[in-house]
């Protein structure tokens, strides 16, 4: 928007044509400054690591009223042409920018789809794991004996996200993973949204992935990214998923969702960046 608004007042400056720059020198040079400092916001803004072209550079000022007619005009005639062609280079950049950002989206999906029909082909979808819960407290009797022992206490569900986390946690750091598959699965459906999906689908999935079911820890994994790709596990997601394609004997699949990793996220937690080398290596990936 600021830069259409920058094209705008340049092309409102030029129609001034050269009588109004020898009337007032001074108040054209303050507005062509102005430009030149919207037009370094902007750059900054829109490219804050700095790959764009020069800056506009500053222009020598324009010496007294003598030169004012002549100099003064060509030297603001200049810098407008300068600026004209800092406008255009930018918006060249964003639209390159747009472009990349398409064409990631697509890579994504297509490799969404793509390891999805491999796996379906391996292993159909299971049914989802029903939500385990305590069972129903029986009713007392018309007639109770004289000593009636304590009723059951229904279990109390977890308050927060972070507590159906941690209950999962729990269960799968003692290794019983199908209880951690199911507790993980009812906190997914209770807690659909927010920061902590990311982490108890990830955790689901090496659940799955640690019991020995690496094609429905695959699924598990692939849509954690893909749905999530800003999620806090969406690069852990990406890692075990290429662990589990190579147990499948997807060793070439693998090796692109490790090279998906190491582009997406450059910034991976250390642990990944670690493992990352020694996983390339059992997926007998090029170049390890």
């Amino acid at each position: 928007m600021r830069i259409h608004l920058i094209g705008l007042i340049l092309l409102a400056g030029l129609s001034a044509q050269a009588p109004a720059h020898a009337q007032q020198p001074q108040t054209v040079e303050r507005r062509v400054d102005r430009l030149e400092q919207q037009l370094r916001a902007v750059q900054r803004r829109v490219f804050p690591n700095g790959n764009v072209q020069p800056e506009v550079g500053d222009q020598p000022a324009v010496a007294g009223p003598a030169s004012a007619g002549g100099d003064a005009l060509t030297s603001l005639t200049q810098r407008v042409d300068a600026l004209e062609t800092q406008l255009r280079a930018l918006t060249g950049q964003i639209e390159e920018n747009g472009y990349r950002t398409r064409q990631l989206e697509e890579q994504v999906a297509r490799l969404r789809t793509d390891l999805t029909a491999r796996l379906d082909r391996l292993d159909p979808p299971a049914a989802v794991t029903p939500n385990v819960s305590a069972p129903p407290i029986e009713e007392p009797r018309a007639e109770p004996p004289v000593e009636t022992p304590p009723e059951p206490v229904r279990a109390a569900a977890p308050a927060s996200a972070e507590e159906a986390y941690n209950a999962g946690y729990r269960l799968w750091d003692r290794r019983q993973y199908a209880e951690a598959q199911a507790t993980l699965e009812a906190a997914a459906t209770r807690y659909p949204t927010g920061r902590w999906i990311s982490w108890i689908r990830n955790l689901q999935g090496r659940a799955y992935l640690d019991d020995g079911k690496p094609a429905t820890a695959a699924r598990i994994l692939l849509a954690n990214y893909t749905d999530n790709p800003r999620g806090d596990r969406a690069a852990d997601s990406l890692y075990y998923l290429g662990e589990a394609l190579t147990r499948l004997n997807r060793r070439t699949e693998a090796c692109r969702v490790y090279d998906e990793l190491a582009r997406v996220y450059p910034t991976m937690r250390d642990q990944l960046r670690s493992q990352l080398p020694g996983a390339r290596r059992t997926a007998r990936c090029g170049g390890e």
